[in-house]
C-alpha cells in the first residue's frame, strides 16, 4: 500500500475513532486497516494512535499528522479533478484564516452561508484575534490584517482603506466638554490601545497638511482588543480613534458620538496576506477572492461619515 493510501486509511480511522468502522467505510478488512496504520507509523517513526479494547484515540503526534493529512489528501483530490469542467466536483478541504474579531463577526461570518452553499465540502477554520499571528509557523493559509504589515517575506494583496473616526460617549462629553481643536485635548482622556500591554501607547494622531501630528494624552486605561477599546469608550473612559466601520452600530445608536471630524488619523490599510504566490490550491484561491470581496464590501459601508456629529 502506498503512503498516500495509508494516509487515507489513517485519516478514516482517526475520524471514526474505530478500526472496525473505518474498515467498513473503506470496504477493507479490519486486519488490512490495522496493518496500513502500523506501516505508516513505522515509516514515520512515530506512534499515531492510542489503541485500547474500548476506543482508539490520537496521540499528540497523531493529531498533528492528521491535520496535515487532511490538507494533503484534499490537495490530492483537487489534483485529480483540476482539469475537469467547472460543473465537476466541488472544492473540498480545509482553509485556515485569521482576522480581527470585528471583521469575523460583522462581515465574514454573516456571509459564510452563501459561500458554503456553493462549496459544501469546504472546511473553514477562522481564527479571530487581535494579536499578530505567525502565518507560516501557525499554518494559516491567509490573514486579513489591518494596519502596517511590518514583517517581510509574505505576499500582500491590498483590500482597501479603513477610514478612521474619533469617538467619545455622550456621558463623557457631558462630563468633560466637547473638544473642538487638538489644543483642547489637554483637558481630556484617551483610551490607549497597544498590541502588547506594557508598550508605550501613542497619543491622539491626526493629519495636518499631509503631515502626521501626535498629541500626547493622559489615559487611565490601556487595552489590546478592539471590542474592549470600543466598550471602554462607550463606558465614558475616554476618546478613541478607530476605523469607522467598526463602530457604525454605536454611532447609529447614539452610544458613541463622532468628535473632531476635521482632525482624522490616517486611513488604516486592510491587506490580505499569504505566504506564496505560486502553487496556491484552488480552494485557497477561491476563499481568498471571496474574503477580499466581502471585506471590500464591508469597508464600503463605513467609507462615508455620518451626518450627525457632536456640535
Amino acid at each position: 500500500m502506498s503512503t498516500l493510501e495509508s494516509m487515507q486509511v489513517f485519516a478514516r480511522v482517526a475520524e471514526l475513532a474505530s478500526f472496525t468502522q473505518a474498515a467498513e467505510a473503506l470496504g477493507q478488512t479490519k486486519a488490512s486497516v490495522s496493518v496500513a496504520v502500523q506501516q505508516l507509523e513505522t515509516r514515520l517513526g512515530a506512534r499515531l494512535l492510542h489503541r485500547t479494547t474500548r476506543k482508539v484515540t490520537l496521540t499528540q503526534d497523531g493529531q498533528l499528522f492528521y491535520e496535515r493529512c487532511k490538507d494533503l489528501l484534499a490537495d490530492a483530490d483537487e489534483l485529480q479533478t483540476m482539469f475537469q469542467p467547472a460543473s465537476g466536483p466541488a472544492l473540498r478541504g480545509r482553509v485556515r484564516v485569521d482576522m480581527s474579531t470585528g471583521m469575523a463577526r460583522h462581515a465574514v461570518i454573516p456571509c459564510l452561508p452563501e459561500l458554503l452553499a456553493r462549496h459544501p465540502l469546504l472546511e473553514l477554520e477562522i481564527s479571530s484575534t487581535e494579536r499578530r499571528v505567525d502565518l507560516v509557523r501557525e499554518g494559516f493559509d491567509c490573514v486579513l490584517r489591518g494596519g502596517p504589515l511590518g514583517e517581510g517575506g509574505l505576499v500582500a494583496r491590498p483590500v482597501g482603506q479603513m477610514a478612521m473616526c474619533n469617538c467619545a460617549s455622550p456621558a463623557y462629553l457631558a462630563r468633560q466638554g466637547l473638544p473642538r481643536t487638538p489644543a483642547d485635548l489637554a483637558a481630556h482622556q484617551l483610551v490607549h490601545y497597544a498590541h502588547t500591554l506594557g508598550a508605550r501607547p501613542d497619543g491622539f494622531e491626526y493629519l495636518h497638511e499631509g503631515e502626521l501630528q501626535t498629541v500626547p494624552m493622559a489615559g487611565a486605561i490601556t487595552v489590546n482588543n478592539a471590542e474592549a477599546y470600543a466598550a471602554a469608550c462607550a463606558a465614558g473612559l475616554g476618546i478613541i480613534q478607530v476605523p469607522r466601520v467598526g463602530v457604525l452600530d454605536g454611532l447609529h445608536s447614539g452610544a458613541l458620538v463622532e468628535i473632531l471630524p476635521e482632525y482624522q488619523a490616517p486611513a488604516m490599510p486592510l491587506t490580505l496576506v499569504y505566504a506564496h504566490r505560486r502553487n496556491l490550491s484552488a480552494r485557497v484561491r477561491v476563499v481568498m477572492d471571496w474574503l477580499a470581496a466581502v471585506a471590500a464590501d464591508h469597508l464600503a459601508t463605513g467609507a462615508e461619515p455620518l451626518v450627525a456629529r457632536a456640535q
